[in-house]
C-alpha cells in the first residue's frame, strides 16, 4: 500500500545550515573571498556604521542579488525568509529576522554613499593579485546597455519646456495615462524620464529599439579573463570610449595593450590610446570609412593574440547579440542584462533561472548595481554631451 500524505510539520528541525549546503557548491569559495575582503574593511565599516549592525551582511545580500538576479530587494527579503542557502551565505541564522524592505534599501543607500562597493571591489582584485592571476600587460575592454527602471511612459518633456497648448494627458482610471506618442519627436534634450531622471534614451546599433538606460563598462585582463575595473555612466554615443580612457589611464606606467570591439575604432580614441603609451587592439570598421587602425598594429602578432582572447572567451564579452557561449563566459544578452552562464549545478539554482541553464543577471537600477558598478553611482556622473535619439 502506498503511504499516506500527510502534511504534519516536524517541530524541530537539528543541524546547522553549515551542513545543508554541499561541500561543492560554487557559493562557498565566493563567500571565502568576501569574507577575506570584509575583514580587510573592518575599519571603514566601523567608521561609517558605529552599532547599528553589521554592514557585512548587507554586502553579502547585495552580491547574492546580483549572482541569483532577483529583480527586487523586497523579493530579495522573502527569499531570505525561507532559503537556507541565501542564510548561510548572508550570516543568518535558521531562526534570524530578516530586514524590513525599506531598513534594507536605506542601509544600502548609506553603503553605496560611503564608496564601501567599490573599495570591497578593490580588495578581491587585490586578492586576485596576490595569487599571481592578473596580467598588467594586456588588458581588454568591453560595455552594455544597462536598462533602467523606467517606463517609456515616464519619458516625458521637461517641465521648462511645457507646451501650454499641449497639457499632460489625463489620468486614467486604475492605470497610467494613455498616451500617444505618434510624429512627436522625443530626444534627450528635451525630453528626461519622471522616475529616473538620470537615465537616457539609447540603443547600442541600428535598428535596435531606443531604451532608457545607462552603459556599464568593464576592463578584463586577458590571462585568466579577471574583471579589474568597472564604470556606470550616462548612456552617450562617446561614453564607451571616455570611460576606457579614464580606466586605463590608472594601469602601470608603461606599454599596455587594449583590446576592444570597432565602436573604439575612432581617430580620437585610437591617438589617445597611444599618447597613455597603450597600443590599441581595436577591431578595425572599414565599412563605407578608413579605419583608424593601421599596418603599423595589425601587422604585430599581438593584435591577433588580443582578437582571440576577446572571442575566445578569455574575455568577459558585454555584447548586445545574445549568441551562443561557452559555459565559462559571460556575454551580455539583447534585453540589457547580463547573461551569466554556469554548468548545470551551479549558481544557476535561482528561480529566475532559464531552462537551458543559464542564469540572467539584470542590474537595471544603477543603486542595485552598485555592488558591480560602484565607481559611479547614480548622483555622481561625468558631465557628457549626449546624442539625440529619435
Amino acid at each position: 500500500m502506498r503511504g499516506e500524505d500527510l502534511q504534519q510539520q516536524d517541530l524541530f528541525s537539528y543541524g546547522s545550515l553549515e551542513e545543508r549546503v554541499p561541500a561543492d557548491h560554487p557559493l562557498r569559495p565566493i563567500r571565502t573571498m568576501v569574507d577575506e575582503a570584509l575583514k580587510a574593511l573592518d575599519g571603514r565599516f566601523a567608521e561609517i556604521y558605529g552599532e547599528d549592525g553589521p554592514p557585512e551582511r548587507l554586502l553579502r545580500a547585495l552580491l547574492l542579488q546580483m549572482l541569483y538576479s532577483v529583480r527586487s530587494e523586497r523579493m530579495l527579503m522573502e527569499q531570505l525568509e525561507y532559503n537556507l542557502l541565501f542564510r548561510w551565505f548572508v550570516g543568518l541564522s535558521a531562526n534570524e529576522p530578516v530586514w524590513h524592505p525599506t531598513v534594507f534599501s536605506k542601509n544600502r543607500d548609506r553603503l553605496l554613499e560611503g564608496a564601501v562597493a567599490e573599495e570591497f571591489f578593490t580588495m578581491v582584485v587585490s586578492q586576485a593579485r596576490r595569487k599571481r592571476l592578473l596580467s598588467d600587460d594586456h588588458f581588454t575592454v568591453d560595455g552594455t546597455l544597462i536598462q533602467a527602471w523606467a517606463g517609456q511612459k515616464s519619458f516625458q518633456r521637461k517641465k521648462d519646456q511645457d507646451d501650454i497648448l499641449k497639457p499632460p494627458p489625463p489620468r486614467d482610471d486604475g492605470r497610467n495615462p494613455s498616451v500617444n506618442y505618434r510624429k512627436e519627436k522625443r530626444t534627450n534634450e528635451t525630453h528626461e524620464s519622471l522616475t529616473d531622471r538620470f537615465s537616457r534614451l539609447f540603443k547600442k546599433s541600428q535598428g535596435a529599439e531606443a531604451k532608457l538606460g545607462y552603459l556599464g563598462h568593464i576592463i578584463t585582463e586577458n590571462r585568466n579573463g579577471l574583471v579589474v575595473d568597472v564604470r556606470l555612466t550616462q548612456a552617450t554615443g562617446t561614453a564607451e570610449r571616455e570611460a576606457a580612457v579614464m580606466m586605463i589611464e590608472g594601469k602601470p606606467a608603461r606599454r599596455v595593450t587594449l583590446g576592444a570591439d570597432r565602436a573604439y575604432d575612432t581617430r580620437g580614441f585610437v591617438e589617445k590610446m597611444r599618447e597613455l603609451q597603450v597600443t590599441p587592439h581595436v577591431a578595425q570598421n572599414d565599412t563605407n570609412r578608413r579605419s583608424a587602425i593601421d599596418a603599423r598594429t595589425t601587422r604585430q602578432d599581438g593584435y591577433a593574440i588580443s582578437a582571440e582572447a576577446k572571442a575566445g572567451g578569455r574575455s568577459i564579452r558585454m555584447d548586445q547579440d545574445g549568441g551562443p557561449a561557452t559555459p565559462d563566459t559571460i556575454p551580455g544578452a539583447g534585453s540589457g542584462g547580463v547573461d551569466v552562464h554556469v554548468r548545470r549545478g551551479g549558481l544557476q539554482l535561482s528561480a529566475d533561472a532559464n531552462p537551458d541553464g543559464k542564469t540572467r543577471l539584470r542590474a537595471a537600477k544603477p543603486a542595485a548595481a552598485g555592488l558591480f558598478w560602484a565607481r559611479y553611482p547614480k548622483t555622481e556622473f561625468h558631465d557628457i554631451a549626449a546624442n539625440d535619439i529619435h
